[in-house]
């Protein structure tokens, strides 16, 4: 037997994961426990969950394995700084404390940290990226493509998964990364670095692609294959503080936009243009990993895979037969992907392909679960009012009704999801239908910026009523945003299609107002009664009660939060927003029969990993 535990830290996003045999028994993200979003702290919460949840102790597990190799980064922050010197020296003298504390002892604080007296593995990032796309796919032979920052050196990989090896055919290296040229214009419209590529991504279909030349000519040079150059004299993240620099500010005749400030339409512009140069490059890489690997088959992940939009581009170009992206794209899927590459590469294992055709993530749902039992013990203790339901039919039925009224459900069930996107599972549902809840949802409940839109869950079997998505595709993970079709669209008029960016908000676009954005888009996540039975069954319920099968899905958390884990944390998120009423698996808990709330409360049940 093979026990492998794979872990992510150090820089964003920490996370355990625990292979066992080839098979994924549990992978979480260090946030979930300690409530502070995107953690990079060793997942030390993570990691003692996943062992839990493998029912073994620290002596049990016969390897353990980082995502990436501290050293290799090290020469290249080193190397960065001597090319650029003395331009970085500050920022040099800042990071070489946390090296030397931390990052260069990484093997050491593995063995402190988790007890483990063995001989702590490596590998490199984009191996455990490609790992986590290849490997968890229902694919026997494909070709992949990972994107993101930078990991050693590496910021773009195309390679070819067949059984149980990885081949790497091609890559891009540091200071020319796809997802650092994006975070750069992230981080230049004033959004947060790491966490706001998605919102850059939300409010391009706002703007024009004013820009595009602008970028082209000036900012990076695109090649027929999709490989690219930046121009490093606009940049400053090779030693400075900053993405950008003066030479930017004035190609764009004006300094980066300040936090919080107003957006203006030139913003907008600008998040579309980049948008639009991403997507090129990402078609580009794709064609190229096609005639590369002769594969039907993709598969995608790195941070840029999280560009829904560049994702739904690709599989509408129809280059490759099936896509699929692993959910958990960013670092912390790369402590699974580490996992993984030491079964299949170190280990040399055997790869059998399910025999029902679908994946090995379970639809991602690997993290803790708590059950009903221990909710139960959970309200009573603290004199809680709820109302429990037995019959799974009649728990779905009774919160359809809810939904078909209008009502928003904090709806709390089965494991918890591993990645950036809810699923069903730590999920804030509403009406799709409704046209106040995009705006209910954003001020009263998430508390984050109004032109954010919302994601929609479909019952996979009615995907096609109310999208343009290809015949045999699912989207389980909310990773692809595909048109909203063609006749449950509503025109616009002359006088609405005159107006510009923001002004656009409040005009709905289809008869399905709450998901979709003004460009008749929508990020979709359909649900595969095989992935999440009782989430599924809750869209069968809907759909008997208004003939839709389909409502919103966010995430269970409010702006600045990670997803909620715990009941606890369920109903602290419940008490502190506009959620209606709360779903703790088979109890209902509704909002006007709660005891007053205060946040310092002394809770009687705290729900720890012991």
């Amino acid at each position: 037997m093979s026990r492998i535990l794979g872990i992510s830290a150090f820089y964003h996003d920490s996370a355990a994961a625990l292979v066992i045999d080839g098979d994924i028994v549990a992978a979480a993200q260090e946030e979930r426990f300690t409530r502070k979003k995107q953690d990079h702290r060793f997942p030390r919460c993570a990691a003692k969950y996943c062992l839990k949840e493998g029912k073994l102790s620290i002596d049990d597990i016969d390897y353990v394995v980082f995502y990436d190799r501290p050293i290799l980064k090290f020469e290249r922050l080193l190397e960065t700084y001597i090319r650029f010197a003395p331009a970085g020296v500050t920022s040099f003298l800042q990071a070489m404390p946390l090296w030397i504390k931390n990052k260069l002892w990484i093997p050491q604080t593995i063995q402190k940290e988790l007890g483990y007296k063995q001989e702590v593995l490596f590998c490199d990032h984009h191996e455990s990226h490609a790992a986590s796309a290849f490997f968890p796919s229902p694919f026997e032979k494909a070709g992949i493509l990972t994107l993101d920052g930078v990991g050693e050196w590496t910021t773009t990989s195309i390679s070819k998964g067949q059984g149980n090896h990885i081949e790497f055919l091609s890559e891009i290296k540091f200071p020319h990364s796809l997802g650092l040229l994006y975070s750069a214009f992230t981080y230049y419209v004033g959004l947060k670095v790491n966490s706001g590529e998605y919102k850059l991504m939300g409010l391009a279909p706002y703007g024009e692609p004013k820009y595009v030349n602008l970028i082209k000519e000036h900012l990076i040079d695109i090649k027929a294959d999709g490989s690219f150059r930046i121009n490093m004299d606009y940049f400053n993240y090779c030693v400075g503080f900053t993405m950008t620099n003066k030479k930017f500010d004035r190609l764009f005749n004006a300094p980066p936009r300040m936090p919080e400030s107003l957006i203006t339409q030139k913003h907008m512009d600008i998040a579309k243009s980049i948008q639009v140069v991403t997507e090129e490059i990402m078609i580009k890489l794709a064609r190229t990993t096609k005639e590369l690997t002769r594969c039907e088959n993709l598969c995608l992940a790195g941070g840029v895979a999280l560009n829904c939009v560049g994702n739904g581009k690709i599989i509408n170009e129809k280059i490759f037969k099936n896509v699929w992206i692993q959910p958990a794209s960013g670092d912390a899927g790369g402590a699974l992907g580490a996992a993984l590459a030491i079964h299949y590469h170190h280990d040399k294992k055997e790869r059998n392909l399910p025999s029902d055709g679908r994946d090995f993530q379970k639809g991602s749902y690997l993290g803790p679960e708590f059950k009903n039992n221990e909710i139960r013990q959970f309200l009573v203790k603290n004199n809680l009012p709820h109302h429990h339901i037995e019959d799974e039919d009649q728990l779905c039925e009774n919160v359809a009704s809810l939904l078909n009224e209008e009502k928003v459900i904090g709806w709390f069930q089965g494991r918890m999801e591993f990645g950036p996107r809810a699923l069903g599972s730590r999920s804030i549902l509403g009406d799709a239908r409704s046209r106040s809840m995009q705006k209910n949802l954003n001020l009263k409940i998430k508390f984050r910026e109004s032109f954010r839109p919302f994601a929609p869950s479909v019952a996979a079997e009615k995907a096609s009523e109310y999208f343009k998505f290809p015949e045999g595709q699912e989207s389980p993970y909310m990773l692809v945003t595909t048109p909203v079709r063609d006749d449950i669209r509503i025109p616009m008029s002359e006088e609405e299609k005159n107006l510009f960016g923001i002004e656009k908000l409040n005009i709905p676009r289809s008869t399905l107002p709450a998901i979709t954005h003004i460009d008749y888009s929508a990020r979709l996540q359909t649900v595969n009664k095989k992935d999440n039975p009782r989430y599924h069954k809750l869209l069968q319920k809907f759909h008997e009660k208004t003939n839709y099968a389909i409502f919103v899905n966010t995430s269970f958390n409010v702006r600045g939060e990670p997803i909620i884990c715990t009941p606890e944390d369920a109903y602290k998120c419940f008490m502190r927003t506009n959620i209606d009423f709360l779903v703790l698996e088979n109890y209902i808990l509704a909002k006007k029969d709660q005891p007053q709330f205060h946040d310092n409360i002394d809770w009687k049940e705290e729900f720890t990993l012991d």
